[in-house]
């Protein structure tokens, strides 16, 4: 065997053996067919997969971000909005996620929009405003319950937005200047309350000193002449009118 002929022979080993070999990422994990029949999962590295007789699907097991479109509901109190979500998922069985559904991506996403429309019709557009955090959780837990059986972890699910209609918007709009309203009354009140405790505690403070009510009197009498435009008429205790004729006499 001459020395072109064992370099033939090389040349077609390492093309046989780059046509056979298959590599596997750090995030990835392959699962294996022989002959149409699942015999394993391979971890990350170069694995030889023999054509005709073996394949090997690859799956990301990395967290993926999937943008649930926006859902036309009717809540429970019959108002009618749309939402938009956003799910986070990771595999955590690669053979499950091949063997036990044929596109997991695909049906993740309509068990999301699905799971969604049915969790929005079962509660009021006030709990929908008010307590996304509950309602997210509560879409969370059926989604990762149904998706289970698929290898598939979901995450986390955050509502992006809630739609809803002008008419609607308008309502509520109304809805919180009556609120701001009440709450200014209900503050100016109080203060009116306060206000007459003050009084009256100032009252009795100037009824139990002799002349305190005369000095205040004056005080007040002096605040207002500063404005020589003013008129000013004041009522005079009888007390101090029987004094004055008592000295004119």
């Amino acid at each position: 065997m001459n020395f072109f002929t064992i370099l033939t022979l090389l040349v077609l080993g390492l093309a046989l053996l780059v046509a056979f070999l298959r590599q596997i990422n750090q995030y990835e994990r392959g699962v294996m067919f022989t002959m149409g029949r699942f015999v394993g999962i391979r971890e990350p590295g170069w694995r030889i997969v023999i054509p005709v007789f073996q394949s090997m699907k690859k799956v990301d097991m990395r967290v993926k971000a999937v943008d649930v479109p926006d859902q036309k509901a009717i809540t429970k109190d019959n108002i009618a909005v749309g939402v938009n979500a956003v799910i986070y998922y990771k595999v955590s069985d690669a053979s499950k996620a091949i063997l036990e559904v044929e596109d997991y991506f695909y049906a993740m996403s309509q068990l999301a929009q699905t799971t969604m429309r049915n969790v929005v019709g079962e509660v009021e557009l006030d709990q929908l405003l008010g307590q996304r955090d509950a309602i997210s959780e509560r879409i969370r837990t059926i989604v990762d319950v149904a998706s289970d059986p698929w290898g598939i972890k979901v995450d986390n699910v955050e509502l992006k937005d809630v739609v809803l209609p002008s008419e609607m918007e308008r309502t509520i709009g109304k809805q919180a200047e009556a609120e701001r309203e009440k709450r200014a009354v209900i503050i100016k009140a109080e203060g009116e309350v306060l206000s007459a405790e003050n009084m009256s505690k100032a009252a009795r403070i100037l009824s139990e000193s002799t002349g305190a009510l005369h000095l205040r009197t004056l005080q007040s009498l002096n605040d207002l002449s500063s404005d020589q435009s003013n008129t000013v008429v004041f009522a005079i205790p009888l007390e101090i009118l029987r004094a004055f004729e008592k000295i004119e006499k």
